[in-house]
């Protein structure tokens, strides 16, 4: 095995030759345009150009630069990687370190790429931190992204809304606070008063996000293919289509109104859940104009205990809304974070969900829905079997074997019972087996992952953040998943169901069919229980036996002596 590692972390020769290219014309060309753009700016010959023109030719420039950096920084961190890690031992404690050195190396260099670009890098960064599959000196690195928006100056933002509402914002508000009340790397939101006394909130989007997303997708495209082109076993190319299809979604306003609206109308019943009405009226492709609703972030406990609000129950509310998205309405929100979850002190339970941010959302293939409701049966039963059987379906064959440890945190072959986590013996089997794959592993498995499943782990990865932010334990999540699943199975048979009575007969099954899951889970956490007081009975037993044969001892040594 360690041949072959050392063969993966040489660096054959035309790599070498292909990073020397690709780092020799980034600084050629970073320092060509630097050249440029500072001769045009201190040379008195050099010709002025027109606004329209002027502005085409500092937007390329911006471009170009942006460019430069991001290939420099990714050019940096690849082989960084292959030359840190050249000739160490996989099993030995140096590479771990070392491996470990240069994940929070490359995820600074990525951060500080990310706060002077702006823009979408500071998206496509905050993506990354998401994404739970990658090392946690990445994710804990970028997350500082999530509050790193600078908001642009309102003479620009009010261009914007001017140019979209066809009206000066006088002649529409009867007030309009210019500084933003958040701010976010595509868009500001604003706070206003119509003319009929109406509170709204107005989502701005930066100018010019189009023709800059075209160069920055291009070139996170072309990053990653020459880094597959340089390091073959590098492939990454799913992350950027991900990336493009999630940016493109959020950056159409009318489609965020629709979906808000198709959202709220799914919890129309549910007393919890608050969607922001849509004024579309005063909506645009570029501007957002919804219903001001006050709250706080989710996960600011401090808030929470101070109103008397339970976090553990805000976070069983949280985790069944998104469950029944998943599960139920095939409907997903894909950007969960604290920032677009509001809780307010208001509702029948004491408290409300506000949910925000509407731009990204993932509507599930019918089959993958049906096939995912089945998969998280398979988990909670641990049906290894059948966790393997919908792995085939999904496409990631072998790789289903690892669907345990992803979303449950135990082994496919753990006896722990769900929620627990994995035995000392488990960590170790399972530490000893992912030192035998390979980064070629890692890229195939998220290559061969549907676009569901993707949209999928990014949501439940943010979920489980805030969730343990709020100090609710394992159970919550899982629980709320055992529950929706079985919904989602039913919701078909219940749909085709046009009866009073059908109805009834599909609440009646899917209760029972609940209830044995959870009496399964109880029965299971009390037999570990069980087995945790056996063990510790039977320790105190063994110390207690020890300290009464010390005792029998020292009279008889007394004795003798």
């Amino acid at each position: 095995m360690t041949t072959k590692l050392r063969k993966f972390f040489k660096i054959p020769a035309s790599a070498k030759k292909k990073t020397l290219y690709l780092i020799t014309a980034t600084g050629i060309t970073g320092l060509t345009f630097e050249s440029v753009a500072a001769a045009s700016s201190t040379n008195p010959n050099f010709a002025p150009l027109s606004n329209d023109i002027g502005e085409k030719v500092r937007f390329g420039f911006d471009g170009i630069f942006r460019s430069s950096r991001a290939i420099y920084t990714i050019s940096s961190n690849v082989v960084d990687y292959k030359y840190s890690l050249r000739g160490l031992e996989l099993d030995s404690n140096e590479f771990y370190t070392k491996l470990s050195e240069v994940h929070l190396r490359s995820a600074k260099r990525l951060l500080k790429l990310c706060e002077t670009n702006k823009g979408f890098y500071v998206k496509a960064g905050q993506f990354v931190a998401a994404m739970r599959q990658v090392p946690t000196e990445y994710s804990s690195t970028l997350a500082s992204l999530q509050d790193k928006a600078v908001p642009y100056h309102f003479k620009a933002v009010k261009e914007v809304l001017v140019r979209n509402l066809g009206q000066d914002l006088s002649d529409l508000f009867l007030s309009f606070d210019e500084k933003p009340i958040a701010a976010a790397s595509i868009a500001q939101v604003h706070r206003a008063m119509l003319k009929d006394h109406q509170e709204v909130a107005i989502k701005v989007q930066y100018p010019g996000l189009e023709k800059q997303m075209k160069i920055d997708i291009t070139t996170m495209a072309f990053l990653s293919n020459a880094t597959a082109w340089i390091f073959p076993e590098y492939r990454f190319e799913w992350m950027v289509s991900e990336f493009e299809r999630s940016i493109s979604r959020e950056l159409d306003f009318i489609q965020e109104a629709k979906n808000s609206e198709r959202t709220a109308k799914n919890f129309r019943k549910n007393n919890i859940v608050r969607v922001p009405r849509v004024n579309w009226e005063l909506t645009t492709n570029q501007v957002l104009t919804m219903q001001f609703c006050s709250g706080h972030k989710i996960d600011d406990v401090g808030y929470l205990k101070e109103a008397g609000i339970n976090p553990t129950k805000v976070a069983k509310a949280l985790m069944e809304v998104f469950a029944e998205m998943v599960f139920v309405h095939g409907f997903v929100h894909g950007d969960p974070h604290p920032g677009n979850i509001l809780v307010a002190p208001e509702g029948r339970n004491g408290f409300s969900l506000v949910l925000l941010d509407h731009g990204i959302y993932k509507e599930l293939d019918e089959g993958f829905r049906l096939d995912y409701c089945q998969m998280w049966n398979a988990l909670i039963l641990l049906d290894s079997k059948k966790i393997q059987f919908l792995g085939e379906r999904f496409g990631v064959g072998k790789y289903s074997r690892y669907f345990p440890v992803i979303f449950t945190g135990r082994t496919i072959d753990s006896k722990s019972a769900l929620g627990r986590g994995m035995s000392d013996e488990e960590k170790k089997n399972l530490k000893l087996e992912v030192k035998s794959l390979k980064m070629e592993d890692f890229s195939a498995f998220m290559e061969s992952l549907p676009s569901d499943f993707l949209t999928i782990l990014r949501t439940d990865g943010l979920l489980k953040s805030i969730t343990s932010k709020l100090g609710a334990p394992q159970q919550v999540r899982l629980l709320a998943y055992a529950k929706y699943s079985i919904y989602g199975l039913s919701a078909k048979s219940n749909a085709e169901s046009d009866s009073t009575v059908g109805h009834v007969l599909y609440r009646f099954k899917t209760a029972v069919t609940y209830v044995r899951f959870r009496l399964f889970l109880e029965s299971v956490e009390l037999f570990s229980e069980m087995k945790d007081l056996q063990q510790f009975v039977a320790k105190k037993l063994k110390q207690m036996l020890f300290a009464a044969v010390h005792l029998l001892i020292i009279p008889f040594s007394l004795i003798r002596s």
